[in-house]
């Protein structure tokens, strides 16, 4: 049911990115879908360091693109569109009417108690994740995950010595 109601959001949210012109009202957009795609891949996978990854990844580009749009247009006008905000609301009510209807299971979850559906659901995210978390720093894998943390750090120290300290940013800021 909710992942229903999260591809629906996902879908409205990309119909809405195709219309939008102002590059900020485009990367709030394509931060708002993130989101979505994030809870929809921890839905799917009950556990959510995946999402949490990819949500962060995403955001850091963002940064980086939002430092980059602000300093290109920073005095355009953000004018938000009636016509816009009617047609995507009438396509998400649309949207959530159809997941409604194609959901056979929504009148069976109404009806199961809810502490039974919780007790259910916790057990099966508690299994999921012991199993998935013991086997990433268990024997065989614990190897790559040093490695890993190891290849990041040397990453890190070389790009903080290559950098030079006194040239700046390309625009000067006054």
């Amino acid at each position: 049911m909710i992942q229903l109601m999260l591809y629906s959001l996902i879908i409205t949210t990309s119909i809405i990115f195709l219309n939008m012109i102002h590059p900020l009202a485009l990367g709030l957009t394509l931060l708002i879908q993130t989101i979505f795609v994030c809870m929809l891949t921890g839905l799917m996978t009950k556990s959510f360091w995946y999402s949490y990854i990819l949500f962060l990844i995403f955001l850091g580009g963002m940064l980086v693109l939002f430092i980059y749009v602000t300093s290109l247009a920073s005095n355009e006008m953000f004018n938000l569109s009636i016509k816009l905000t009617v047609f995507s609301s009438f396509i998400l009510l649309l949207m959530l009417i159809l997941s409604f209807i194609i959901d056979k299971t929504s009148s069976s979850l109404f009806l199961m108690n809810n502490d039974m559906q919780s007790i259910i659901n916790m057990n099966s995210y508690f299994m999921e994740n012991s199993l998935s978390l013991n086997k990433l720093y268990n024997f065989p894998t614990n190897f790559i995950t040093i490695l890993l943390m190891n290849y990041l750090l040397i990453t890190l120290i070389v790009v903080v010595k290559i950098t030079k300290l006194f040239k700046g940013p390309i625009r000067m800021m006054s």
